[in-house]
């Protein structure tokens, strides 16, 4: 017998629990869920979620774990890309040269490479490199190849990477820098015979109780957030750098700079390194820490005061040393007061002009005996070129206060350490005119303005350039680069991207 079809449909319906509540039993099993694939019975530990961001405006939770990010990257390359950012994988080869994936594992903690650590470090790096070490505000690196130059199938959101720099504690940070200046010793960044020592304070708008200080004389005090840099000021390139409130002292944040420096630089052979600095440095307890703990010498200039100047004019004239028309240099020693050793200091007198009533003097302290000419009239004024470090450089992380949590700061100012010695490494490869460009120049016509695309040929990633300047230029550098790598003892595998070798094109 054939039942009406509206009979049929009603009884294949399933039955709802709430006809039987009398007999219902709350149980898991009852329920019917999706993805049931998702609870593997096998794996002892919950999958890790990172927070990436979706769009622009959203954002959403994502698998962390190895083979899931693994997945992802593969699946990218095998879609290939086509975007803007791909500039940013230039930086690649000199990642290779240098050992960054060392660095960032050795910092991160994770040597097996396995977590996202060092990869959301090198996300920062690159960061950096664009000049924008904010960017993830305008979320607009997404669909671009930006994230694949990281290791990465998706962009972290600001809440994962206050997380991944929250871990690190600041002498993490300071070891991250002494690994990175012994690296640019051993492979002749600087000579290290002259180096300049020198502040970058920001003002800071932070709501926090803190001491404010007076930038002038004729300015307000206010909050300020400080940085100390130790440079080599033959090549204006950075050695290590340190971040603190405005309350730390010039001579604590110098004594700690000084260690990081004697770390990088070891014993040093002949003369020793001279660190030459502004008047705000000279005091008795810096004096005596350079001349008792350091084998550095420290020449500073002193403070004119009305004392000294009376004493600078009561020098007879013979006992200067004329050099050339209008100048002229005597050396005395002198006791620094309240120093607790037993050494004098050297005191260099300058004094400039020809007619006597119109003479200037201007003195400097140095802890050792040195000739004081080449002192005054080569190595001091070598101190300047820290200007044109943060000229072409402060934009990669050093232009604005930021947190005033400070080992967050301190190693994200540590990564633009990173970025700066990967873009001074393309910058000396690519020549004139490359070598004049500052930092901004370089993320904003290379990093962030070729065009290109990207795809898989076997196990080597091809970037192609259409509108790079200079191509024909450029392919003595950058195509057959894994030869170019091996010839230069540098394997060409990219560990970050699962040992693809890197190529590039030009058309």
């Amino acid at each position: 017998m054939l039942r009406p079809r509206s009979w049929r449909r009603s009884c294949d319906k399933p039955t709802s629990p709430s006809a039987f509540a009398p007999f219902a039993v709350s149980s898991p099993i009852t329920a019917c869920k999706k993805k049931l694939y998702a609870f593997n019975p096998t794996r002892k530990e919950p999958v890790p979620k990172l927070s990436v961001q979706s769009t622009r405006k959203h954002e959403r939770l994502a698998h962390g774990d190895p083979l899931s990010v693994e997945r992802g990257v593969r699946q990218l390359l095998a879609d290939k890309v086509s975007g803007t950012l791909l500039g940013i994988f230039l930086l690649v080869p000199e990642h290779l040269r240098l050992g960054t994936w060392d660095l960032l594992r050795t910092w991160s903690g994770d040597l097996t490479g396995q977590t996202l650590a060092p990869r959301l470090g090198l996300h920062l790096v690159h960061e950096a490199a664009l000049c924008r070490p904010s960017l993830r505000y305008s979320r607009s690196l997404r669909h671009k190849g930006f994230e694949l130059a990281t290791g990465l199938p998706f962009l972290p959101t600001d809440r994962a990477i206050h997380e991944l720099l929250q871990a690190p504690t600041m002498e993490q940070a300071h070891q991250l820098q002494i690994r990175l200046g012994q690296l640019r010793r051993a492979s002749g960044a600087f000579p290290a015979q002259v180096l300049a020592l020198d502040p970058h304070r920001q003002i800071s708008y932070s709501k926090r109780e803190m001491v404010a200080r007076r930038p002038s004389a004729s300015q307000p005090a206010s909050k300020q957030a400080q940085s100390f840099f130790l440079l080599d000021a033959q090549t204006s390139q950075p050695l290590c750098l340190t971040h603190a409130s405005s309350a730390q002292t010039i001579a604590t944040a110098t004594a700690q700079l000084l260690q990081m420096a004697q770390a990088i630089l070891g014993s040093t052979a002949g003369s020793a390194p001279l660190i030459v600095a502004d008047v705000e440095h000279f005091s008795t307890e810096l004096l005596d820490l350079v001349r008792r703990d350091t084998p550095f010498d420290l020449l500073v200039p002193l403070r004119s005061t009305k004392a000294l100047r009376q004493h600078y004019g009561k020098i007879a004239p013979e006992l200067f040393t004329r050099h050339w028309a209008g100048f002229a240099t005597t050396v005395e020693t002198f006791q620094p007061v309240g120093s607790t050793l037993a050494e004098p200091c050297y005191r260099f007198v300058q004094r400039t002009g020809e007619d006597p009533d119109h003479y200037h003097f201007k003195g400097f302290a140095c802890t050792a005996q040195r000739a004081e000419v080449p002192a005054l009239t080569c190595d001091f004024p070598d101190r300047w070129h820290i200007e044109e470090f943060f000229r072409f450089d402060q934009d990669l992380g050093w232009k604005r206060a930021g947190t005033l949590n400070l080992h967050i700061r301190l190693a994200q100012m540590s990564l633009a350490l990173l970025a700066q010695a990967l873009i001074h490494q393309l910058r000396q490869r690519l020549g004139a005119p490359c070598q004049q460009w500052d930092s901004p120049h370089f993320a904003r016509d290379f990093f962030a303005g070729l065009e290109g695309d990207l795809r898989v040929e076997a196990d080597t990633i091809i970037v192609t350039y259409y509108n790079a300047p200079g191509a024909a230029e450029w392919k003595r550098h950058f195509e057959n680069l894994p030869k170019q790598l091996e010839q230069e003892k540098v394997d060409p595998r990219i560990p970050w991207l699962y040992n693809f070798k890197l190529d590039f094109r030009f058309r």
